[in-house]
């Protein structure tokens, strides 16, 4: 396999995000500063500069089908901008809490016409969820949630209803899996501690927290199962799952670990350790083949072929700790964003 560095940017500050757009043209940067760049995926070109959020950015996403561009910030908005033009389209104020987390997800609602797909964009600022139409207005307001969110996981598929998506929200305490078509609570799962991270498997059998104590918690949904490993070395916020929801990668100390979440799943198990010099810092299967790409402290990153005799793939030295990867949807191009706002884009050939 051939792997090279493909073009490099900078931005102003630390890279907080990272997003594709759907159709692998446009590489979207959110600098922790406020603005965001979109980039060209082909040459590294600067497309537009977004102005963004005054007080600084939290995190970007696009919608599914790549007509709009969200941004959150610290300034509690949301901002919906035009790709293809640069310009700012719509904005929702949520208040004085910084926007921290979005998602899109295609929605099937029923009206008089019948039914139908709408795009829904599910922005967190504080204690406060909503799901916002693509005009920007307000479509639903959630029930505050007991402690300020900390995390969102679309499942674009649930097992526990089949034609309606979910969305589940964690916050200190415990997390909520939300209809996304009709905004009931289908399920409530108690943690007693800070949730950090959340991520569902590929399949929608496990959902997955990375947890503040020094531990991953898995649930299974529709088994009513429940997993716990503990014992990392520090708090834990990196995620992946494998796109066949067989392999869990995690962070949550030097070494990156992997799960086999096949079966019972993982607990009880020993998981492989991947080894580098510090403290893994971020963590990403490809979406539809076998590499893992894992980050450290240290600067370095390195590419995993898991279920190799011999994992390691590649291994590169930057300038500065990984904090952002994103992989394009056909997995040729990989980019990493860095603390010092760096922003390197990799080609991957078999």
């Amino acid at each position: 396999m051939q792997f090279a560095k493909h073009w490099a940017a900078t931005l102003d500050d630390y890279v907080i995000d990272l997003a594709w757009s759907p159709d692998g043209t446009t590489l979207a940067a959110a600098s922790a500063a406020g603005g965001s760049t979109l980039y060209a995926a082909t040459t590294g070109a600067v497309q537009h500069a977004l102005a963004g959020h005054d007080e600084g950015a939290n995190a970007l996403a696009w919608s599914p089908d790549g007509a709009l561009l969200a941004t959150g910030g610290q300034d509690g908005k949301v901002k919906l901008w035009h790709p293809a033009s640069g310009a700012l389209v719509h904005e929702a104020s949520l208040g004085h809490a910084w926007v921290e987390h979005l998602a899109w997800l295609p929605v099937r609602r029923i009206g008089n016409g019948g039914q139908r797909t709408e795009n829904l964009l599910f922005a967190a600022a504080g204690k406060k969820l909503v799901a916002l139409k693509a005009d920007g207005v307000i479509a639903h307001t959630f029930p505050d949630a007991p402690k300020t969110i900390s995390a969102l996981a679309p499942a674009p598929s649930s097992v526990l209803r089949p034609l309606s998506p979910v969305i589940a929200a964690a916050c200190f305490g415990h997390v909520v899996v939300w209809d996304a078509a009709d905004f009931t609570a289908q399920k409530e799962f108690p943690y007693g501690n800070a949730i950090l991270a959340l991520t569902w498997s590929p399949d929608g059998r496990w959902l997955v927290a990375g947890c503040h104590d020094n531990a991953v918690h898995l649930w299974a949904p529709a088994e009513d199962l429940e997993l716990h490993m503990s014992g990392y070395e520090t708090k834990l916020a990196e995620l992946s799952f494998s796109q066949d929801s067989k392999w869990l990668a995690t962070g949550g100390g030097k070494d990156a670990c992997v799960w086999d979440c096949t079966g019972a799943g993982p607990e009880g198990r020993e998981p492989l350790l991947l080894p580098q010099t510090a403290r893994t810092t971020a963590v990403a299967f490809q979406h539809a083949h076998s590499l893992l790409a894992t980050a450290d402290a240290g600067g370095a990153f390195t590419l995993w072929g898991p279920t190799r005799k011999n994992p390691m793939v590649a291994e590169v030295k930057m300038p500065a700790a990984a904090t952002k990867f994103a992989w394009r949807a056909d997995d040729a191009l990989l980019a990493v964003g860095t603390a010092k706002g760096q922003v390197f884009v990799f080609k991957t050939e078999a």
